[in-house]
């Protein structure tokens, strides 16, 4: 039978030596770390400290691992659900070092009288719930009274924030100046406290997911693991007593996301002048926070779930053409509609048509992510509306991999990165699409002669009145996102020539003002079609086998296009659809009436003979979508959704 090897500590921990010396690793062996909290951060800093190879500890927690500790707790694993934190912890510790002495409060640390639990440590490492403001002010009270420092490392975003309260300095009261003050205002003032810059807020994504009513808040294991080297380093030097220490009023903010380290110094704390005016700000965007609409309901039922995923399906100028009818748990109705009457941009309803196709495609990758079939059926419909069955069943079949694309994607009409793309990248495209369609690109000195078609068409759609009417429904002012329609910091203007236009838009006659006497169409035209036309990677033509002439088609083009779409999303490419071209070409080959501007067909037809141009053969009959792609950041504004209860009918 195999013997177990023994454990020997000067061999486990020799690979310290160097960075401490062979004293100084002894030393730490000889020392007591309490930890309060074995979640987040705590398990981590058990850990780290114990292949540091300090020799004792106090833990306390009364919580059990559950499957929302997954994202970022140490001990957090199947075989550990329901396993309490704190012995499951023990467990890991004694692994690492057989030899500890540990002392473990299953019950969790008395909030009251803390005494028992700090008994002879020499560093309190505090892991305790970022809203467990009283245990917190009991336990750092007791250790500035006994002359016991103490460590906080606080995961923010990313990053990770330190602050060290040492014998005879600042206490944590005197710092962050709770007394008095109700829940709101201590997460306020810890917050604020521990990161005065805030650098991990300019990429919280989802403000929503901060709940501080609900004592939620959202959380990364790159934060906790940071927080255990940050406090492990200044554990270290507490504990050998060697090293400067980063003690209150100062502290330190290391942000990973960021790029970035901050020192921070707060003399008096929150008492600080430029503390108190961040804390007043603080209040006034609580305040703005506390007003906002209570979220809709998340859904429950299987084809609730589908539907509210496949909402972001894309749509001309975000008209989003369909309704939804849900009959049952796993199955639901989908009418498709068009806007042909008073669009100029839904020519015979097939741009709606190809975008319910978009939809009925983001339907079936929405259920693979559920471990779901959707089986779909078109019905017969009232008039020209389009209506399908939708079934979900059980699925073996591995989630698609676009799933995790169908909220990310988004229209990207700013100027991109010029490098052309590579080979994977466009054979990872052209497969996107295969064997129904293929991919058409337009590379080098192309992109100049699609920007010439480009400017073209956006002196057609700026000159004509129909267009006009569609733009000023469609365009949302003064904000970056909009359920219905194209918010205006999406459209790729400047700030200067967004103010302008938006006054001009006023009215069809101050409009027309400005193209006859005010310089015309150039400036939108340099802005919108030219610079994003040559600052790109490409331009691509979707190409169908035969020229699409039924609904059928255009539904089949709308699913192509779709996954084209998530599939650039998914390898980091952005996009920006160009179906205008197309649909002023084609009122001009069938010659169709389209504007009461007696220019405009004469437009729409040097539109078309420049497409051809630049299109070889019959291709452009059976081109079903044009685009431009390449490299770049995700567009800052961007259209969102309408809720669910407004997509649903009877």
């Amino acid at each position: 039978m195999q013997q177990e090897p023994a454990f020997e500590y000067d061999t486990a921990f020799s690979r310290n030596l160097g960075w401490v010396t062979a004293e100084e690793q002894q030393q730490l062996r000889s020392k007591r770390v309490a930890i309060a909290g074995m979640g987040g951060v705590g398990g981590f800093h058990l850990l780290t400290l114990a292949r540091l190879g300090v020799g004792a500890f106090t833990i306390a927690d009364f919580d059990t691992f559950d499957l929302v500790n997954f994202n970022r707790q140490a001990g957090a694993l199947m075989s550990n659900i329901g396993r309490p934190k704190a012995e499951t912890m023990a467990q890991a510790a004694l692994d690492i070092n057989p030899g500890l002495k540990l002392s473990v409060f299953p019950e969790g640390m008395d909030p009251q009288d803390p005494a028992a639990f700090l008994e002879g440590a020499d560093l309190y490492v505090d892991s305790l719930d970022f809203f467990a403001f009283e245990a917190r002010r009991s336990v750092f009270a007791h250790c500035a009274r006994h002359g016991i420092p103490a460590v906080t490392a606080a995961p923010l975003g990313m990053g990770a924030a330190l602050l060290c309260f040492m014998p005879g300095g600042m206490t944590f009261e005197e710092y962050f100046r709770f007394e008095g003050h109700d829940e709101d205002e201590q997460a306020l003032r810890f917050m604020l406290g521990l990161s005065p810059a805030g650098v991990h807020s300019r990429y919280l994504v989802d403000p929503s997911r901060v709940d501080l009513a609900g004592r939620r808040g959202p959380s990364t294991v790159m934060a906790c693991q940071l927080c255990a080297g940050v406090a492990g380093s200044q554990a270290l030097k507490i504990l050998l007593g060697r090293g400067k220490i980063v003690a209150a009023p100062r502290g330190l903010v290391f942000d990973a996301y960021e790029n970035r380290i901050r020192r921070t110094w707060r003399p008096g704390g929150n008492r600080n002048p430029v503390q108190r005016l961040s804390l007043a700000v603080g209040r006034r965007r609580l305040a703005a926070l506390a007003q906002r609409p209570s979220p809709a309901p998340s859904p429950h039922t299987p084809v609730e779930q589908v539907l509210d995923t496949a909402r972001w399906a894309p749509s001309g100028d975000n008209s989003q053409p369909w309704r939804f009818t849900v009959t049952g748990p796993d199955r639901c109705t989908i009418r498709g509609f068009d806007a042909r009457e008073h669009d100029v941009y839904d020519m015979d309803g097939w741009p709606s048509q190809m975008s319910v196709g978009g939809l009925l495609e983001t339907v079936r990758i929405a259920a693979s992510g559920l471990g779901l079939r959707a089986d779909i059926r078109r019905i017969d419909g009232s008039g020209r509306d389009l209506l399908f069955d939708v079934g979900l069943a059980s699925s073996e079949e591995t989630p698609d991999e676009l799933y995790p694309y169908l909220r990310r994607r988004t229209v990207q009409r700013r100027p991109l990165s010029r490098r052309p793309l590579t080979l994977p990248e466009k054979s990872k495209l052209e497969e996107a699409v295969a064997p129904g369609f293929s991919v058409l690109w337009l590379e080098g000195k192309q992109r100049r002669r699609m920007a010439a078609v480009n400017s073209r068409t956006c002196k057609l759609r700026l000159t004509i009145p129909e267009a006009y009417e569609t733009h000023r429904k469609a365009i949302t002012w003064g904000t970056g996102s909009s359920e219905e329609g194209m918010p205006a910091g999406s459209l790729g203007l400047d700030p200067v020539t967004v103010r302008l236009t938006r006054t001009l838009m006023a009215s069809w006659r101050r409009v027309d003002f400005a193209n006859t006497y005010l310089g015309g169409t150039l400036i939108p035209r340099l802005e919108l079609e030219v610079a994003p036309a040559l600052a790109c990677g490409a331009h691509f033509a979707l190409l169908g086998h035969t020229a699409p002439r039924t609904v059928e088609d255009h539904l089949a083009a709308g699913a192509a296009m779709q996954r084209f779409w998530l599939t650039a999303t998914s390898i980091g490419l952005q996009m920006q659809p160009n179906l205008a071209p197309l649909i002023f070409s084609s009122y001009a080959v069938n010659g169709r009436a389209f504007t009461t501007d007696r220019k405009g067909f004469e437009q729409a037809q040097e539109v078309s003979e420049r497409l051809r141009a630049l299109l070889p053969g019959r291709t452009l009959d059976r081109t079903v979508f044009l685009g431009r792609i390449g490299a770049g950041p995700p567009a800052r504004a961007r259209s969102m959704r309408l809720p669910m209860d407004r997509l649903l009918e009877p």
